[in-house]
């Protein structure tokens, strides 16, 4: 029950398109979403997909190089070959 109000609920919010039209259409839909439409794609009549206005992430900018310095360790042999493994991928010789 809650899956097909879930899917009621995308046909409603949204214009339905139909995968074909999606196709054909591709150009024409996306300045329409650009302009801030929403339209959900079905594949015969079931909503599979949904076309929305791409909104950036809210943290861009936000990293800060060096900002991990002294919390991180990495062991002087990391990057040395480990017998288990080798083992694992070459078996006993």
């Amino acid at each position: 029950m809650l899956n097909l109000v879930y899917k009621l609920s995308l046909i409603i919010m949204s214009e339905l398109i139909n995968i074909h039209e999606a196709k054909t259409q591709l150009s024409k839909l996306l300045s329409r979403v650009a302009l801030g439409e929403e339209f959900t794609i079905a594949n015969r009549g079931v909503p599979v997909a949904k076309l929305i206005p791409y909104t950036p992430p809210d943290n861009q900018g936000n990293r800060i190089p060096g900002r991990l310095t002294g919390q991180i360790q990495i062991s002087d042999d990391f990057d040395e070959p480990d017998a288990e493994m080798l083992d694992l991928f070459y078996g006993d010789d």
